[in-house]
């Protein structure tokens, strides 16, 4: 299921695999940034749902306007690959970027996205358990590490020192991101990956038009400008500015860099350096927000980001 990095004869990776990971890095840089824009927008009065609903509903109509335009033929669709795209769209993009605003509602944005980027782990384990790969003993190791350090991280001994609720849905993200990495990666050889990701925020936006009509949706609050909080919070900006930075450069762009690299590079792979994320958005959460990471998550979050590279190695 793992594709060797192609290699050029003396050894090192072709264009198409830097260019690979390129792509991850850049959308590991502006998912990083989108992470403490999501945070300002839902304390101007949306909800975790409504936010999700309206990035999945615009995303998907941005995207089906540039396929009409410029790859009409990319839209068709057999019936048989239809059931997978709409699973592709509930689990791996709905689940995924309601659960990440649920979690970052109610927890720093490093300490959510570093549980949420657990899912490399599990990336290693279902080929070991499904896929019926050979993986290195070492995952056991990499399955320590992980849970060792996010133990530290949430300060377990303690009764976990942040949300229950933002814990839990972090956890349940990374599972939801784990089926999306894998799920994106098995279709990368029948579909490109802009009409991927518009399949998939369709599919999320239909889902989310089901639990919420979009007459319901509170249309007013993208209408009023908010304080941008935090080191920033002298300044200001509109809602519906944020919201479309959401959209097209956390949402649009990024899913398509991210899902185009799997084209080149294995899910795995891509795993590896989309752990910059949580690194890099916790550093922007710093200077921007204020958030900070106390001693102890730091040196929880590097026995984590261990564990992560360990069990890469493993697959």
């Amino acid at each position: 299921m793992v594709d060797a990095p192609t290699l050029l004869p003396e050894g090192r990776p072709d264009d198409r695999t830097r260019l690979g990971y390129a792509m991850v890095a850049t959308a590991a840089t502006l998912f990083a940034v989108n992470g403490s824009v999501s945070k300002v927008v839902l304390e101007s009065g949306l909800s975790s749902l409504e936010l999700a609903q309206i990035r999945a509903t615009c995303a998907a109509l941005g995207l089906l306007a540039f396929l009409v335009v410029f790859a009409r033929p990319k839209l068709r669709v057999g019936r048989r690959e239809l059931l997978f795209l709409a699973a592709f769209g509930v689990v791996g993009v709905a689940l995924v970027q309601w659960l990440y605003f649920v979690a970052i509602h109610n927890l720093p944005v490093g300490v959510a996205l570093l549980i949420e980027f657990t899912a490399p782990l599990f990336v290693a384990l279902f080929a070991r358990f499904v896929y019926k790969e050979r993986i290195r003993r070492r995952i056991w190791v990499a399955v320590i590490l992980c849970i060792a350090g996010l133990g530290v991280v949430v300060e377990v001994w303690a009764g976990v020192a942040f949300s229950t609720v933002g814990v839990t849905a972090a956890l349940g993200g990374a599972f939801a991101l784990t089926a999306y990495l894998l799920m994106a990666e098995r279709e990368r050889r029948h579909r490109d990956p802009v009409s991927l990701s518009f399949y998939g925020f369709l599919f999320a936006a239909i889902l989310w038009a089901f639990v919420q009509p979009l007459w319901k949706f509170p249309w007013d609050v993208l209408g009023e400008t908010v304080s941008l909080q935090g080191n920033l919070s002298e300044q200001s900006a509109p809602v519906w500015l944020l919201v479309g930075f959401i959209i097209v450069i956390g949402t649009m762009i990024t899913f398509s860099l991210l899902t185009g690299a799997l084209r080149h590079i294995s899910a795995t792979r891509a795993s590896i350096v989309a752990t910059l994320e949580p690194v890099i958005a916790t550093v922007i959460a710093w200077i921007w927000l204020g958030e900070t990471f106390g001693a102890t998550q730091l040196i929880g979050g590097a026995i984590v980001l261990a564990g992560i590279f360990v069990a890469q190695s493993a697959r």
